[in-house]
């Protein structure tokens, strides 16, 4: 598939929206659509409420990207959802995501994200460095082999 360049200029990318005007059943989609796990509508609506930063990128009215972060205000944030329509994809929208939701976050002392498999090299490109000290609890064995070191005379 050969992607058009885009104009992202004329996009509208709004910070903190109204949730309540926010199309979830879209949202959903979107997620299913970039082949990430399903999502619940109540329940990806509520994730974004419980957000400290939200955003919407929208084309002609409809949502095409977002991306939000959980914090705590002050030590602790984490950008989450990273998601562009693979028909947008390729025109700038995951870096312009990326770069406005990190300016918010210039007063925390660590800022992290999990890239999806395989998306580790976008985020290198954009000045994220690899932790070294990072873990996570696997809530599963497709997490456990996605996101995880095999141990030592193990296989994941």
């Amino acid at each position: 598939m050969t992607l058009k360049k885009i104009d992202i200029s004329n996009f509208v990318f709004k910070i903190n929206p109204d949730l309540s005007t926010v199309d979830w059943t879209y949202v959903c989609e979107l997620f299913s659509k970039i082949d990430w796990r399903t999502r619940i509508e109540n329940e990806i609506e509520s994730a974004f409420r419980k957000s400290t930063w939200t955003l919407f990128v929208y084309h002609e009215d409809q949502i095409i990207a977002f991306g939000r972060v959980v914090g705590d205000g002050r030590y602790y944030a984490v950008m989450a959802d990273i998601v562009v329509d693979p028909d947008f994809q390729g025109n700038g929208l995951g870096k312009k995501i990326i770069s406005t939701l990190n300016g918010q976050l210039d007063n925390y002392h660590f800022v992290n994200l999990t890239a999806a498999p395989g998306k580790g090299d976008f985020y290198q490109k954009l000045g994220w460095k690899k932790q070294t000290t990072s873990y996570i609890w696997p809530q599963g064995p497709k997490q456990l082999r996605q996101h995880c070191e095999p141990e030592e005379g193990t296989e994941i």
